[in-house]
């Protein structure tokens, strides 16, 4: 068998031993990453083919300075192995975005993926969603699948709802293909994150977007109304058209860690009543201050009431992590107000270890011995 690398692979244009591509998934201690430009873009006979990919591990010098490698980095690429398909990352490049969870690098777009029926759509749940994706700073699409399970009239029931929380959905179904070609021009050529409840139809959707994906589906619990878990990591896809799709896992309860002075910036709504001034306390939090612009007649603001409670719990929960003579801590919050326990003194409660205890009855044997 030769040794010499594929005639595809010889035509990159690169240097000698180092390339650059995009991490598509990330197992354990290996990285998938897909590869730049394959030969010459305008030929006929190389354009449509896909670009390679190596199965990659991280230079040490990357681990020693903390450096992690996440899905949708770019990426320069060491001593590529072309035979066992493998390589080294030697380099990340800047960041141009970055989410925790799920962990996504150079995003610039989040699409929302929710149900109308089947699950039934929850406008809490969906709200909660909004808000995380609102706070990520990315662009954020609202795409609602199972659009052939409900009426017209419904249908444009819901239009008008969401539009006035400042959102213009996308009605789709991914059974009939109804919106699934307007949805392609909105993901093409930039780095969308799909993001969701179980059981709404992404991997579906993304299996429509991405012919002979073939990703697992799983169906909707009766019992509970929600779906099952079928993505179990992040990963890539590359869209036909150009752009690329991370499939994250679903989840039904996004963690809510905005600040309570943040938090209203994340609601379209009160954005646009803050466009038209300012409330009269510059750190307002728009419940019961006077002449606040921001508390009003609109749909959420019961909704913002109580992300706010959240929000603050979850400041003081980290005010008193950070400040450990803290005699106090939270211990719920309940329809009663917010209730406080004592904190116990670690170290004085903390049961000893087995292995202590054993070194202890060593030590006092050998004494009793002397």
């Amino acid at each position: 068998m030769s040794s010499e690398p594929p005639t595809t692979l010889r035509t990159l244009s690169v240097e000698e031993n180092s390339l650059r591509g995009t991490v598509l998934a990330v197992q354990a201690n290996f990285y998938q990453v897909q590869l730049d430009g394959i030969g010459d873009a305008s030929s006929e006979s190389q354009g449509n083919l896909p670009q390679p990919q190596l199965l990659c591990t991280r230079r040490t010098r990357l681990k020693k300075i903390g450096q992690q490698v996440m899905v949708g980095d770019r990426v320069l690429v060491e001593e590529p192995d072309w035979e066992g398909g493998r390589g080294a990352i030697a380099q990340v490049f800047p960041r141009t975005t970055e989410l925790s969870r799920p962990p996504v690098a150079n995003a610039s777009n989040i699409l929302l993926v929710f149900a109308l029926e089947e699950p039934s759509l929850d406008v809490y749940q969906l709200s909660r969603f909004l808000i995380k994706a609102e706070s990520t700073g990315l662009d954020v699409s609202l795409c609602l699948n199972k659009r052939d399970l409900i009426s017209a009239d419904r249908l444009r029931w819901w239009e008008q709802r969401l539009q006035g929380w400042g959102y213009q959905p996308a009605f789709m179904s991914v059974y009939t293909g109804e919106g699934l070609a307007e949805l392609r021009s909105v993901l093409s050529h930039q780095m969308t994150v799909v993001a969701g409840p179980s059981g709404v139809g992404k991997s579906s959707l993304i299996n429509q977007l991405i012919p002979n994906l073939d990703l697992r589906v799983g169906e909707v619990s009766g019992k509970l109304g929600r779906g099952r878990h079928t993505t179990r990591h992040v990963e890539l896809f590359e869209l036909p058209d150009g752009g690329l799709l991370a499939d994250t896992p679903g989840f039904n309860q996004p963690q809510m860690d905005s600040t309570p002075q943040e938090l209203a910036t994340y609601f379209p709504e009160a954005r646009a009543r803050l466009a038209q001034g300012n409330c009269q306390f510059s750190n307002c939090l728009h419940r019961d201050e006077p002449n606040c612009i921001v508390r009003g007649d609109w749909e959420r603001y019961e909704h913002y009431r109580d992300f706010l409670e959240k929000a603050i719990a979850y400041e003081e929960q980290l005010n008193q992590q950070s400040d450990p003579d803290a005699a106090l801590k939270l211990k719920t919050k309940g329809k009663s107000g917010r209730q406080y326990e004592p904190r116990l003194e670690s170290k004085k409660y903390r049961r000893t270890a087995r292995r202590t205890q054993l070194q202890q009855l060593e030590e006092l044997y050998q004494e009793t011995d002397l």
